[in-house]
């Protein structure tokens, strides 16, 4: 149960066919109990995933820093959970990041990573995850299926769309937690109207499910129009720029 990654364009498609020939199963140790993602993310305000990464496609090297610091601090400043990069070409990450800040901190987790194969939903549960995230963009018709697959394995998932018709097959696959990315992943050009957009046009149709909106959100100001509209809000490259992420988290929400 793989998708199709022969026609997917740009960065995501380099990265998202490198990742797949990467996937090669192995036992896993047995999943302990995690912290609800959704429910962390329905607290009262616009709740933050706070994000650990080393480096990214469109901003090469960002801060190499211990990831359960990087986290502790966050949860301090405030963070409702946590999204750890794991690909590690890119973005400089590993699963051992996402074990170890299981261990550091009390928080939900995201595996943020490029899911290829049902067997990248067992490691991520398998390594203290709460969520996984889905890109409709490289899954395509089976996201509901990787959708399933995460729920049978008591994993949730943030799927993730960038365009009107990503969003109808987030909607028709039965998301109930929707990231709405401002980044276009194949030419990682970012446009801070695309969350509220898209986000207005899943409401109107009739979706009553947690919204998060994705990238490119560096000031308070931005955020602004998200409120009353979206649940959460996902951010990394501005607080790993910042001296003190803590801080940052705190002056960025109040």
């Amino acid at each position: 149960m793989r998708p199709d990654l022969a026609g997917v364009p740009g960065v995501l498609g380099e990265i998202a066919r490198q990742r797949a020939l990467e996937v090669a199963p192995y036992p896993l140790p047995e999943p302990e109990p995690v912290p609800s993602f959704r429910e962390a993310l329905l607290l009262p305000g616009l709740s933050v995933i706070a994000e650990v990464k080393r480096a990214s496609p469109s901003e090469g090297a960002i801060r190499d820093m211990d990831p359960v610091e990087a986290a502790q601090a966050y949860a301090r400043g405030g963070a409702r959970a946590v999204s750890v990069l794991t690909e590690p070409h890119r973005f400089g990450g590993s699963l051992e990041d996402l074990k170890r800040v299981r261990q550091g901190v009390a928080l939900p987790l995201l595996r943020k990573d490029f899911v290829v194969d049902p067997f990248m939903l067992q490691e991520a549960r398998a390594h203290g995850a709460s969520a996984a995230l889905l890109i409709v963009a490289l899954l395509g018709e089976l996201t509901g299926a990787y959708l399933e697959e995460a729920r049978r394995l008591g994993l949730e998932a943030l799927v993730e769309v960038h365009t009107e018709r990503e969003l109808e097959v987030a909607l028709e696959a039965g998301a109930e937690i929707l990231g709405i990315n401002n980044r276009d992943l194949a030419t990682l050009r970012i446009d801070l109207a695309t969350a509220p957009r898209l986000g207005r046009l899943a409401r109107a149709r009739g979706f009553q499910g947690v919204l998060v909106a994705e990238s490119g959100y560096s000031s308070r100001e931005e955020l602004k129009p998200l409120e009353g509209l979206f649940d959460a809000v996902l951010i990394g490259t501005s607080f790993m720029r910042s001296p003190d992420l803590e801080e940052a988290l705190r002056a960025l929400v109040g």
